[in-house]
This record gives C-alpha cells, structure tokens and sequence, in this order.
C-alpha cells in the first residue's frame, strides 16, 4: 500500500438531528470499494472485514469454572472479532474515526452497520458481565481498557445523533473501565518501560485524551501526577537500544509523546533534551532506522511494522511541542515520514498477523488524532 496521507481534512461528520434507520449488513454482502487517495478508507476495509471475524482468536481468556469454557462471540459479543480483544476494541475506533473523518465516505453504511450490531445494548451488558466476573480485574489492562476509552472520546467528540447513542450504550462498560483505572494507579509502584502491550506512557497518552474529552477532572490530575512521578526525572533514554525484536512501540519516544502532553512549551524543550539529548538539528531523516520485518506471517515479528507507525506518530507529537524555530523539530518530522512511509507501505490484507491491527495503527498515524482534540498541543 503505497499511497501516504500525512494528514487530512478533519471535517466534522453531518449534523443532522434526524437519524435513519441502520443499513444491513449480513455475511453475503460485499465490501465497498475504497477511494484510491484515501489510505484510511483501504484501513477501515481491513476493520470491516475482521471486525466480526471470530476465528482465529487469541482470547487471553480467564476460566473460572467450567462454564467459562465458550467460545469468543459469547465471552465478548461486542468484540469477539479481529483476533484478540484489544484489536476488535481499536477496529472498532478505526472505523468509527473513518465515519467522522469522511462523512461523504463509501465506507458509510458498511461502517454502520457493523458498529450497530457490535454497539447493541445487549452485547454491552455482556461484556460488562465478563469484565465483573472474579480474577478479571487486570484483563487488557492498560493497552486494552486504553483503547476501549479512546473509542469512547472518539463518539463522544460527535455531535451526531447515531455516534451519541452509541456512546451512551457503551457507558455502563466505560465506568467499569475508568473505575478500574482509578484503583490501579494509585498501586502501580513503577511505570511498565515494554515496547509491547504493558507500556504505561502509550496506555497514559490514549487514557489522558479520554479524560481531557470527558473533562474527566479527577482521572487526569491522577495521570498528570503519576506520569511526572514515573517521568518527570529521567534523563539519556537509550533509544540506540530499539527496537526490540517484537515491539510495536518505542518505549522513548512513547514516553516523550506522553510528556509533551502534560508539561509546557519550554519545560518540554528542556525535559526533551536531557531525555533524548542526540536528536540531530540538521534535518536528516535516517538518524533512527524504521525497523525491519523479515517475515510478515510471524504475528511478533510483525509488530515491528508497528513500531514504524507508532514512532511517526510519537515523533510528529514530539515535533510539534516544540518552537517553530527549534532545530530539532525538522529531524523529527523527517524521520516521521521516513517511519510512515515504511509503515503504511507494509500494510496488507495478505497477512491477517499484521491486518487485524496495522490499520488502526495507521489510521491513527494519517488522521493525526494524537494532535487533534484533546491530544492537541496544550
């Protein structure tokens, strides 16, 4: 997939206040086609296709008895698809920003369709069934419940009556999900420093712009005080050390992504220095080599085609922190799109290993939701 979108025109979806019934979408259908310009749509065609895929499943699943013993679409009737979990979570915000980015898309009805039949009350009330059940209390915790939330603040930015309604039939899970945040924060003695799915600064950054777009007061001063406390002091993060051989992200450049969210202007100019203190001035863009996917069928080792995507996006956070005039910033949104490129590049549909999440990755990347609405630069 070589078509590059580094940014788009983030219309707001219609604001109309009458809605129509739900289009149907059953198994025989077929999927729309994707506009050839616009990457996000090819991304949300991987989503519709694995969103309701039930097998193959990696379900992380707890048994407590017999009974617990059932198959993904009745442990998680909302999100059952994509593989595992999380990934069904971050298809479903893969194409719920697709249809408030691009409210002329093709994808439209097919994207409703699918988010009508996961969003169904029922199915929620299932799910919150599943995550109150005994020994739970840390399942997709953070990378998971961060997701879960950004899908959240992604609705509840909309206007739109259909968005809305799906946004309040995923509450009762959403204050589960937010509760449980609250009583692990406190408890988490050190911040998880992984390039995989327990990195604390990716779940923080997605967690904080939840809470900023739900003005959720108390769950962001927690954040903001954990974050300096884990963060605050560290100096000469060894990113010569990444990537790991099965990252997705880079635990420097997340933790940078995320202060840059909580610290001012020049207190970041100055943190980013001691932090990462050989980012060149000089504008190349191979300072920090994409990382190298050998095999595409291995479902670790093509985590590192995220990593690529993840950088750029931390990278372009990074850049825009920072003064216009800062030196750094051109090395870094060089490498970004050096990362993008190489990323978006690698995104097929003939490895289901990568296509189950790379496109949320990416859609995530092209959209610039890091840098839009409470992701902004403060």
């Amino acid at each position: 997939m070589g078509i590059i979108l580094t940014a788009c025109s983030g219309q707001n979806i219609t604001d109309s206040k009458t809605m129509t019934a739900a289009p149907v979408l059953d198994a025989e259908t077929p999927l729309p086609t994707a506009r050839p310009d616009i990457v996000e749509e090819r991304m949300a065609l991987l989503a519709l296709d694995c969103v309701h895929k039930e097998y193959p499943n990696k379900t992380s699943h707890l048994l407590n008895d017999d009974a617990d013993a059932r198959p993904p679409r009745e442990l998680f009737p909302a999100f059952y698809g994509c593989f595992d979990w999380h990934s069904s979570v971050h298809g479903h915000w893969l194409l719920s920003r697709v249809l408030k980015v691009y409210d002329d898309s093709p994808m439209r009805d097919a994207i409703i369709a699918k988010l009508d039949d996961s969003f169904a009350p029922e199915n929620i009330a299932r799910e919150v069934e599943y995550f109150t059940a005994p020994q739970r209390k840390a399942f997709e915790r953070p990378y998971g419940l961060a997701w879960f939330l950004q899908l959240v603040a992604e609705l509840d930015e909309s206007d739109d009556p259909r968005l809305q309604e799906w946004r309040n039939h995923l509450q009762p899970l959403e204050m589960i999900i937010r509760d449980r945040i609250i009583g692990w924060l406190p408890n988490l003695a050190y911040p998880v420093r992984s390039g995989t799915h327990g990195q604390s600064a990716f779940g923080f950054a997605l967690i904080l712009d939840y809470a900023r777009t739900v003005n959720d007061q108390q769950l962001e001063r927690l954040l903001i005080e954990r974050s300096r406390a884990f963060y605050e002091n560290d100096t000469n993060c060894p990113l010569h050390y990444e990537p790991s051989g099965a990252d997705f992200l880079s635990p420097c450049l997340q933790e940078a992504d995320l202060m840059r969210r909580i610290m001012t202007q020049q207190e970041f100019s100055n943190w980013l220095t001691a932090f990462l203190p050989d980012i060149p001035s000089t504008g190349e863009s191979d300072w920090l080599a994409p990382g190298i996917v050998i095999d595409p069928n291995d479902g670790h080792l093509v985590h590192l085609d995220g990593v690529n995507l993840s950088r750029a996006w931390a990278m372009n956070g990074i850049a825009a922190a920072l003064a216009t005039d800062d030196p750094r910033r051109q090395s870094l949104e060089a490498s970004a799109s050096l990362h993008r490129e190489t990323g978006v590049a690698a995104i097929s549909s003939d490895n289901y290993e990568g296509s189950h999440w790379l496109g949320s990755f990416a859609t995530y990347l092209t959209t610039r939701r890091g840098l839009t609405g409470a992701g902004a630069i403060q």
